[in-house]
C-alpha cells in the first residue's frame, strides 16, 4: 500500500469475500489505514462491492436491501471508515428488483456511508432508477483484457459513454495469465500453483504459444506482458482505470509503468489480435464447442 501510493495509485478497492478467510482483507487494509494512511484519507478512494457469500445465513448474499447495507455498515466498521466513495453493486441477483438494489445503492450515499454508486451488470436499467432518484451512476466494473474482448462486441462503452459513466475494468491480467511468470514454467507461489479454480492444469500448450506471441510484441515496445495487457486495456478514452491484485512489491513496480508507453502502432494491435484469437479459437471455442464468431 505505502508503495502504491508513493507512486501514485490512490484509488484502492475492497470486498467483505476478499481473503482467504472472507473478511480478512478489509481488516489487513483498515489495520494499515489507521496506522498509517490516516492523515491522507483525503487523497485516498476507497472503493467497495457487495453481492456474494459472506458470513453463513439466511441474508448471507446477494443484492437485496438488507444485505447490502449491513454488508457496508459491516465493512465501514472492519475498515474503520465513516465512508467508503465508492459502492458498488457486485452482481446481478435474478431473486430481488433491481429498483431495490439501486435503491439501496441511494440509500448508502444518502446516508453519507458512500460518495458515489457503482454497477457491474444491467447499464442502463440501473442508471435510469438511479439517475430517477437524483443519485448519479459513477463507474462501471466490467471484466476485460487481451484475451476477455467482450465489450468490444457489445456496444457496452458507446452506453457508458454516452451516460457519462466512467468504466474500471476488471480482471485485466487474466487472474495472472497475462504476465511473464507463466511463460515456461508454473511456479509454485502463483495463484496457478495453488489449488483454486485457475490452476496448473490451465496452462496447456495452447495457452502459452499465444502468450509467447504476445512477448514479442512486449521486446519491441520495451515492456513486459503484464504492462503491455494493461496498456492496451487503458486505450479507449472512456476507461477511466483498471483494477489489478499484486501478490509482491516487484509485480506492483512493474505494472506501474504501464502508463509510461500507452500508444499502440498498427503493428502492435494487428499482431495482438492475432495472438488473442489464436488464445480464444484454441481454448474458449473449441471447449465451448462454439465457433469463432461466438468468442467473448
Amino acid at each position: 500500500m505505502r508503495t502504491a501510493f508513493d507512486h501514485g495509485l490512490t484509488h484502492f478497492h475492497l470486498a467483505n469475500n476478499y481473503g482467504p478467510p472472507y473478511r480478512a482483507a478489509e481488516i489487513q487494509f483498515g489495520y494499515v489505514l489507521e496506522r498509517e494512511f490516516k492523515p491522507y484519507r483525503d487523497e485516498i478512494m476507497i472503493s467497495k462491492k457487495a453481492g456474494y457469500d459472506t458470513w453463513p445465513g439466511p441474508y448471507e448474499s446477494g443484492e437485496s436491501r438488507k444485505y447490502l447495507l449491513s454488508s457496508l455498515d459491516q465493512s465501514l466498521a472492519r475498515m474503520n471508515l465513516d465512508y467508503v466513495d465508492i459502492f458498488y453493486s457486485h452482481r446481478v441477483d435474478p431473486e430481488t428488483p433491481l429498483e431495490e438494489t439501486m435503491g439501496a445503492l441511494a440509500s448508502a450515499v444518502r446516508q453519507g456511508k458512500a460518495l458515489y454508486a457503482g454497477i457491474s451488470d444491467l447499464t442502463i436499467e440501473a442508471w435510469k432508477i438511479l439517475h430517477s432518484m437524483g443519485v448519479p451512476c459513477l463507474i462501471h466494473q466490467p471484466s476485460c483484457s487481451l484475451f476477455n474482448r467482450w465489450v468490444e462486441k457489445s456496444e457496452l462503452l458507446e452506453t457508458l459513454e454516452q451516460h457519462n459513466i466512467g468504466v474500471i475494468v476488471f480482471s485485466p491480467l487474466a487472474q495472472g495469465l497475462l504476465t511473464d511468470k507463466y511463460l515456461r514454467s508454473v511456479p509454485e507461489d502463483s495463484r496457478a500453483g495453488s489449488l483454486g479454480s485457475f490452476n496448473a492444469n490451465h496452462i496447456t500448450e495452447e495457452v502459452r504459444n499465444p502468450l509467447i506471441g504476445l512477448q514479442k510484441i512486449t521486446s519491441d515496445r520495451n515492456q513486459s506482458l503484464a504492462q503491455l495487457s494493461i496498456s492496451w486495456v487503458l486505450r479507449p478514452p472512456i476507461v477511466s482505470s483498471a483494477l489489478i491484485g499484486v501478490r509482491t512489491k516487484n509485480q506492483l513496480l512493474d505494472v506501474i509503468q504501464a502508463t509510461d508507453h500507452l500508444e499502440f502502432t498498427e503493428s502492435d494491435l494487428l499482431g495482438i489480435d492475432q495472438y488473442s484469437k489464436e488464445f480464444r479459437l484454441n481454448v474458449w471455442a473449441e471447449s465451448s464447442n462454439k465457433t469463432i464468431e461466438d468468442m467473448p
